[in-house]
């Protein structure tokens, strides 16, 4: 019988007596729902507050306020007709309204789901149809990015326009139904949610870190609950009350890592960033509102430590930073700089995605600053409610906590995907018996603190974003002189990692990088495309004859790139 932590569900049943030899727990079956976390801030924390930074200026709503919007916002989407289930996209920036399509959407029994801005045209394309949206709310002001794409949508009937202080609200859009957030709003009554399975589907979001088309995760009522409760832990993000949460990694990126709810479940103070997302913009936010957890990835927190130097960050309690590995000398330079070092996180759009926090333990606080920083460059222990294992690869044998032994990291838990969304590449990425599999190669040492040491499809990680080697081998080895091509990672200071394309020409023939480069222009996004581009007489094989990428990252270990 097949049977894992990841695929085993949650059965709700009537209390009852000892019959036999069986004895049921006599509490309530309670659905968990998101609707609840909704309630808490609407009943217990009316007086707390969501601002927006804007275009012109930061905006103010208190959640009570919000709270009734939201509720109006459930009774748009039934004005509008969408159907129990269907689809709601998103394309915007992190923003109180944001935060009001994260809660009408799934509360009103339909399904959120967040289109990241920041996909190629043709992905964009495919996850809204795969995913068969009936309607898209957009920030007028990224409109001219998706603008161009509305023809190729096939399910997409209503388009729902938010000013944000840039763009403009179109009158008409040939082939769908045009509406203005805020008069849809105002003509709405708030509504009540209705009761919804705990296993029912609560929101979605696409995976970028695949080759091919994105992967479609789907996540339920109930593992959006528990990782909610996750990251409210103490050991964990330990987000309360009292905090003041600056969630710059974006609401369309993995649930924007769980602050949005967990924000709103603690009734925390939630200072929303809006578009500019420049380190200038994020230290003044960060200063002015007092916050106490900022959350970003690596190249935010680069642009952001000189513009905070000697100004008071005082309130900082903690600074989340996942989406890539933490350079050590940034976490350092962030402790010595506002006391704070950074707190590194693991996780993926599959793990819901908080999965590991390396939150130091008793023990550990008594080692030295130098050591305790060369731990701070783990991602710590696998968090409360997921289990994780490093197998040998290709089997689901576990290999000894040693520090030392390889092997591919494995998870499964309440929050833990256990398929993907109508889609036959599933079998890829779960083992036999239920386990994720994250593509991370990892070693974990005697007390089960994981660090991560490579990536099984070499992925390369820019940004906070993942760029797939074999999407731009390909579109490089479709050139008519090209004959063989690898891409591999190069450290970057800014963004972490940048691809380096290595390039061997077909025999007679002459190119130049600029040329390469030229090629790819039309079939990359603008963040895909190499850096550099270096020509070599063959890709080293490995014995099977595969490109020995290993081979290459050691090759270029000491590769600088052009703007690093």
């Amino acid at each position: 019988m097949r049977h894992s932590i990841a695929t085993v569900h949650y059965v709700v049943a009537q209390a009852t007596e000892t019959q036999g030899d069986t004895m049921k727990g006599l509490m309530q079956p309670t659905q968990l729902s998101i609707s609840y976390l909704f309630d808490r801030a609407e009943k217990y924390h009316r007086n707390k507050q969501i601002i927006t930074a804007t275009a012109t200026g930061r905006e103010r709503i208190t959640y009570g306020e919000w709270a009734d919007r939201t509720r109006r916002l459930g009774g748009v989407l039934d004005t509008l007709g969408i159907s129990q289930l269907g689809r709601v996209a998103t394309f915007a920036w992190n923003t109180a309204r944001h935060l009001e399509l994260y809660f009408a959407a799934p509360c009103s029994g339909r399904v959120l789901h967040t289109l990241n801005i920041r996909l190629f045209p043709e992905q964009i394309t495919y996850i809204v149809n795969h995913a068969e949206d009936e309607v898209i709310f957009i920030d007028t002001s990224i409109y001219p990015l998706i603008e161009p794409l509305l023809s190729t949508f096939t399910t997409v009937k209503h388009l729902v326009f938010m000013y944000d202080g840039k763009g403009e609200v179109p009158t008409s859009v040939p082939g769908f139904q045009v509406h203005e957030y805020e008069a849809l709003l105002a003509a709405a009554s708030p509504v009540q949610w209705a009761a919804v399975d705990e296993n029912q589907a609560a929101s979605m979001c696409y995976t970028s870190g695949t080759t091919g088309n994105p992967k479609g995760v789907v996540y339920s009522h109930r593992s959006t609950y528990l990782h909610t409760m996750g990251a409210m832990m103490a050991d964990s993000l330990g987000v309360s009350e009292s905090d003041v949460i600056l969630p710059v990694v974006p609401m369309f990126h993995a649930n924007s890592w769980g602050l949005a709810h967990a924000g709103v479940a603690s009734g925390a103070t939630l200072v929303m960033p809006g578009p500019d997302l420049s380190g200038p913009a994020i230290a003044n936010l960060i200063v002015e509102e007092k916050v106490t957890v900022p959350a970003g990835v690596p190249t935010i927190w680069m642009a952001v430590l000189p513009e905070l130097k000697g100004r008071d960050t005082s309130n900082i309690r903690a600074i989340p930073c996942g989406g890539s590995a933490v350079p050590k000398a940034l976490s350092e330079a962030y402790r010595e700089q506002t006391g704070k070092p950074i707190l590194q996180a693991w996780g993926m759009t599959e793990t819901s995605p908080i999965a590991a926090v390396c939150t130091l333990s008793s023990e550990d606080l008594l080692l030295s600053d130098a050591e305790q920083a060369e731990l701070r460059t783990t991602v710590g222990l696998i968090s409360f409610g997921v289990e994780m294992r490093v197998v040998e690869p290709g089997t689901t044998t576990p290999l000894p906590w040693d520090g030392e032994s390889q092997g591919e990291l494995q998870c499964a838990g309440a929050w833990i995907a256990s398929d993907y969304y109508n889609d036959p590449r599933s079998r890829e990425s779960f083992t036999p018996d239920g386990w994720l599999r994250t593509g991370d190669v990892a070693v974990v040492d005697a007390k089960g603190r994981i660090r991560l040491v490579d990536r099984t499809k070499d992925l390369i990680k820019s940004g906070g974003e993942w760029i797939s080697s074999v999407d731009v081998e390909n579109e490089l080895m479709s050139h008519p002189k090209i004959a063989e091509a690898a891409v591999i990672g190069v450290p970057h200071p800014k963004w972490s990692e940048r691809p380096l394309a290595c390039v061997v020409i077909k025999p007679g023939e002459t190119l130049t990088e600029a040329e390469v480069i030229e090629h790819l222009i039309p079939r990359l996004a603008k963040w895909q495309l190499p850096d550099a581009v270096v020509f070599i007489p063959e890709v080293p094989k490995t014995s099977v004859g595969k490109f020995s990428k290993k081979t290459l990252r050691d090759q270029f270990a000491d590769y600088v790139l052009p703007d690093a």
